[in-house]
């Protein structure tokens, strides 16, 4: 397969650094610099990108376009791109909901081939190895595997339906930010009663992760009327220690869609997942 020439739309800390993976089997990788800040023009320089002027140019000149942007940017991006008439492969690998992607997908539909992306790991720099999810046509995340082999940007193909890939990521990171947050509040709370480290002593006798094992999602539907209350509760020493309290009462809300799982042992994973979905 011929090497491509490959756009990156824009080189963050993330888009850079997996731009300089592409470029091991890239013509060239280019980068837009209107509008972009310092930071960035020295992120590119550093990373060995091509700049370009304009949008216009960057897409006429690209085979594979890669669209690493802040969230909220994503579909305004590709409906520039689609205004362009760009006909190449679109890499929508922000991280963004299925159904978002499949909006930019119908954006693009009349030129460009969408593949859904999403990266779950750290960017490629340092030892780093993330993964980049794909889920499109079957001709098009070819060529982005293609593009990636051989370099720290490992990659996996999830089906051919737009949405997947995504999905995936948004799922992983739920948990995984969520989590980050929750270790806060959890400290906070803590300090506040002076058992900080205390707390951390415990928490160290477990490091599994809770994600591994979904078999504990019905134990916890049969216990959720203790839980609920329980961490109402903690809501509200949140609250008396000047933290944000809605974490968990959105959880303990949560919670109370299960109230009638009470003490069920006989409860499975799918039941406990059928009473979740449903208010």
């Amino acid at each position: 397969m011929d090497q491509p020439t490959v756009g990156i739309l824009h080189p963050g800390s993330m888009g850079a650094a997996i731009a300089a993976c592409a470029a091991t089997n890239a013509v060239e990788v280019l980068w837009c610099e209107a509008g972009r800040s310092t930071a960035s023009v020295e992120r590119a320089t550093r990373f060995g990108l091509t700049p370009v002027a304009e949008l216009a140019e960057l897409l006429e000149r690209s085979d594979i376009v890669i669209s690493l942007c802040p969230p909220a940017i994503a579909e305004d991006l590709a409906r520039d791109v689609a205004g362009r008439r760009f006909a190449g492969v679109y890499v929508e690998a922000n991280a963004i909901n299925p159904t978002r992607v499949q909006r930019i997908a119908a954006l693009l539909e009349h030129g460009a081939t969408v593949v859904d992306g999403g990266v779950v790991g750290s960017p490629p720099v340092g030892g780093k190895t993330p993964t980049l999810y794909l889920s499109g046509a079957a001709a098009a995340t070819e060529r982005v595997e293609a593009l990636f082999a051989g370099t720290a940007v490992r990659t996996a193909v999830l089906g051919t339906e737009v949405g997947k890939a995504s999905a995936l990521k948004l799922a992983y990171a739920s948990f995984q930010k969520t989590s980050r947050v929750l270790v806060a509040l959890a400290i906070g709370m803590a300090r506040e009663h002076g058992v900080d480290q205390e707390l951390i002593e415990v928490a160290s006798r477990r490091t599994d992760s809770y994600l591994a094992e979904p078999e504990y999602v019905a134990k916890t539907a049969a216990r959720a009327w203790r839980w609920g209350p329980e961490l109402e509760e903690a809501a509200d020493a949140l609250a008396a220690a000047g933290l944000p309290p809605e974490m968990l009462r959105a959880a303990a809300s949560t919670l109370a869609r299960w109230h009638d799982a009470k003490d069920d042992s006989e409860l499975t994973l799918t039941d406990a997942l059928g009473r979740l979905a449903q208010p």
